[in-house]
Parts: C-alpha cells; sequence; structure tokens
C-alpha cells in the first residue's frame, strides 16, 4: 500500500482545507447533510449490534460495535462528505498555512454544523422514531442508556472526552489523505475511529443522533442536549486543531533557510584593498 510522509500529507491537508472553503455554500450543505446522516447511520448500526449482545458476549459488545462505527467515516470521506471533526482539523490547518482567512474557516464550521445536525437528525428521527428501529426493545435501552451517560458528565468531562475524539478522528482522516488506494485510506479511517469509541470519546455529529434519538422517544430534553453540545464541540474544535493541525503545522512545516549577509564586510575588503 503507497502512503506518503507526515510532511506530505501535512501539505495535502492543507489543499483540503482550501478546497473545502471554496466548495459553493449549497455544496456544502448537501455534503455536510451526507456527512451526519453516514454518522448517525454508523451509530444506528452500533445500537442496532450491541443491544442484542446479552449474557456471555455482553463483554465484548463494545468492542464489536465500535468495529463497525467507522463505516460511517469511511462514508463520508471516500464516497463524499463534509465533517464537522474533520474539518476543525483541515481547515484550521489551512488557516496556518495562510491559505485562507479566518472568516472562510468560520464560516465553513458554520455551514458543517447546520448540515451535519439536519442529516443526524434526519436518521434519528425517521429511521429511529418512525421506523423504530431505536424505539422497540432491547434498542431503546442501548438508546437512553447511551444518551444517559453522554448527558450525566460534567461540562469540563464532556470537553476534556471531546479533545480525545477529535484527536483520534482528525488522525483517522490525516491517515486517509497519506494514503494513496482505496485499501490503505480503510485501514486508516478504522482503527483510529474505532478506538475513540471503544474508549468512550465524545464525538459532537455523534451526539446529534444518539441524543436526539432519545429525545424523539419521550426521554430527555433539548436544553440538555445544549448543555452538552456546547462542551464536546468545543473540545472536538480544541483536539483536531491544536493537537493535530497545530502540532503538525509547527513539526512540519519548511523554514525558510537564513540567509548570511556579508555587506558589513564587503567595505573592510575594500578599505583593505587600497
Amino acid at each position: 500500500m503507497a502512503y506518503s510522509k507526515p510532511d506530505k500529507i501535512m501539505e495535502i491537508t492543507v489543499e483540503n482545507g482550501v478546497k473545502k472553503t471554496k466548495y459553493a455554500s449549497l455544496q456544502t450543505l448537501i455534503l455536510g447533510f451526507e456527512a451526519g446522516a453516514f454518522i448517525a447511520l454508523g451509530y444506528l448500526l452500533y445500537i442496532r449490534i450491541t443491544a442484542t449482545m446479552t449474557g456471555d458476549f455482553a463483554g465484548i459488545s463494545s468492542l464489536v460495535g465500535a468495529s463497525v462505527f467507522p463505516i460511517g467515516l469511511i462514508l463520508t470521506l471516500l464516497g463524499g462528505g463534509e465533517l464537522l471533526t474533520g474539518n476543525m482539523m483541515a481547515v484550521p490547518l489551512a488557516r496556518m498555512a495562510k491559505k485562507i482567512t479566518t472568516g472562510k474557516l468560520l464560516y465553513n464550521w458554520l455551514l458543517v454544523t447546520l448540515s451535519n445536525f439536519v442529516g443526524a437528525i434526519f436518521v434519528a428521527y425517521f429511521f429511529g422514531h418512525v421506523v423504530g428501529l431505536t424505539e422497540t426493545a432491547p434498542f431503546l435501552e442501548k438508546t437512553v442508556s447511551i444518551a444517559q451517560h453522554k448527558l450525566e458528565v460534567s461540562f469540563i468531562q464532556a470537553f476534556v472526552s471531546g479533545i480525545g475524539c477529535n484527536w483520534l478522528v482528525a488522525s483517522a482522516v490525516w491517515l486517509c489523505y497519506g494514503a494513496e488506494d482505496m485499501s490503505g485510506k480503510i485501514l486508516g479511517i478504522w482503527f483510529p475511529t474505532m478506538s475513540f469509541v471503544a474508549i468512550g470519546f465524545q464525538h459532537v455529529v455523534a451526539n446529534m443522533f444518539v441524543i436526539p434519538a432519545a429525545i424523539f422517544a419521550g426521554h430527555f430534553t433539548w436544553m440538555e442536549y445544549l448543555q452538552n453540545f456546547v462542551p464536546v464541540f468545543l473540545g472536538n474544535a480544541v483536539g483536531g486543531t491544536i493537537f493535530i493541525a497545530m502540532a503538525y503545522y509547527h513539526a512540519y512545516r519548511k523554514h525558510e533557510p537564513i540567509k548570511k549577509s556579508t555587506t558589513i564586510f564587503q567595505p573592510m575588503r575594500k578599505t583593505a584593498a587600497k
């Protein structure tokens, strides 16, 4: 499997970050909807598999669920999609490289946040609520349990958990950009994504699905969800922007060579010659 070295991956990521800000608004909204729905479908698959694993299989249910969740990010990165957590790494890196403005970065994040939310809510409402995929036993109990664990933590816990999540998700995007064939990209996406799910870190777009799915089933409130959204959003932003984009930018950016000046010595040489 062919792949690029980290310094080359940084160049590729900067190019992708610039490209993302040049999409027309409608294009960004469509791709953002797709990404939000893909992540939600990955989480729905997680619930459908893990909820039925009881008894002797209960201990490995989280690992099995984590191993299928990455389908959402695979579809997003290979099929086409604009995912907020990925853009929290690629677009800031383009800004650090001075290829885009801060205004373009914030506008991109705004459009992608809104469209990811609509895509995730679509899956939560129509597939989870209308079809009933998250509202029949034992799937309802699993959905509510997951949402409750996310909502019951403190602001700082949700924030730090968000950092850990996007440190891994942004790494998955980074590895995907570095791979040059589809199989390499899938492997690069799979393991970091599986790791964050198995650990239990909080992902802002995944939460856009699972918490509203529990709300549609009559549990919790939108205000409780908002109190989770803010710290997880901020934590994901820090994880992608600082721990991947900023770290690798300063590690692999090309420094201008220092030019030695000889102007001070030239007059002395002329004087000596006389």
